[in-house]
């Protein structure tokens, strides 16, 4: 310590008194990888799944939140953070090992179809293994698209009824009319 503390100061010395030039050619630089700011919520926050993937993000948080393959992630000025259990410490990531479908996400990822439910942080740590494993979401795409679809066949069945009925008392209004002329 002592020997760093002689090193330092001898170096402050040197600068001091080199020329100007010398000056100009130093430069010095200190990465240092600070996590994010933290997450401040009172509680783990509810998650909605991603249309097409199993990604899940926290619509009531302000900051871009996802759990993904069993670990919360987290993208902040260019590089990425991942962290076992909401609320632990956010680690840096090297790019390379981010899963390309968090990169991918789309721009409109917030935009979620009606249908999509908040889903409780307990639920989501207890049940994604087997949701991915069951294919979940595909299913439940496909549920909405069918209920989506009868939904359009009844109103269309409706919409044919009520012209039928519409057709039917005119045809009875002129049958009046016809027989009170007679």
């Amino acid at each position: 310590m002592k020997r760093l503390s002689l090193a330092l100061a001898a170096t402050g010395i040197a600068l001091l008194f080199a020329p100007p030039a010398a000056l100009s050619e130093i430069s010095i630089n200190i990465g240092i990888n600070a996590p994010p700011p933290a997450v401040v919520v009172k509680a783990p926050p509810e998650v909605v799944v991603i249309p097409g993937t199993y990604i899940y993000f926290a619509p009531d948080i302000g900051d871009e939140v996802f759990f993904y393959g069993g670990y919360w992630w987290r993208p902040h000025r260019g590089r990425w953070y991942r962290a076992v259990e909401f609320g632990d410490p956010w680690v840096v990531i090297e790019m390379g090992s981010v899963p390309r479908v968090l990169i991918k996400l789309p721009p409109d990822y917030r935009r979620v179809p009606p249908g999509h439910r908040k889903i409780p942080y307990g639920q989501l740590r207890k049940h994604w293994r087997q949701w991915e494993k069951e294919k979940r979401w595909e299913r439940a795409s496909e549920i909405r698209e069918e209920k989506r679809e009868r939904h359009k066949e009844m109103r269309e069945e409706r919409r044919e009824r009520e012209k039928d009925r519409r057709e039917h008392h005119r045809e009875r209004e002129k049958d009046r009319q016809e027989h009170r002329g007679r």
